[in-house]
């Protein structure tokens, strides 16, 4: 399996908000921090926002900020957000379902517990397990852009 780039975003993002909490921060500061568009960024700010993990101020000195505390932000709720599409297989809901075998197969089952169980793992953690105490994080994080 793999992530789509929004989910890989929005945890940069909320990672890079958390290790800057209580300022804010503009997309082209993130942007730049990690040599990604800021197009995509945009789109990834907003779906952050409307999900209720960040807070998006508008305007000159605007910029983004995180509104929840880090450690209430499931990486698992983050992945499930971001991603328009689980269905690991086409028998999965949202798939084709084209497949000949679908009412006798027993992979799908399989897939869909394998599924869980990685959501499972990426529940445990929180953005402060990716923050808190990463003194190398926070230093390359803080520092000018080069």
């Amino acid at each position: 399996m793999r992530l789509n780039l929004q989910s890989d975003y929005a945890l940069r993002v909320l990672t890079h908000l958390d290790v800057r909490r209580g300022e804010l921060v503009t997309i082209k500061e993130i942007a730049d921090r990690f040599r990604i568009s800021q197009n995509h960024l945009m789109k990834v700010a907003y779906l952050l926002g409307r999900e209720g993990f960040i807070e998006t101020v508008r305007g000159r000195s605007g910029g983004l900020r995180l509104i929840r505390r880090s450690d209430t932000i499931r990486i698992g709720d983050v992945v499930r957000s971001m991603e328009n599409d689980l269905a690991l297989v086409e028998c999965f809901p949202g798939g084709a379902n084209g497949c000949l075998i679908v009412r006798a197969c027993r992979l799908k089952g399989i897939l869909h517990e394998a599924l869980e169980a990685f959501l499972s793992v990426l529940d445990r953690y929180t953005i402060a397990d990716l923050t808190a105490g990463n003194t190398k994080l926070r230093a390359m994080l803080q520092s000018e852009v080069a």
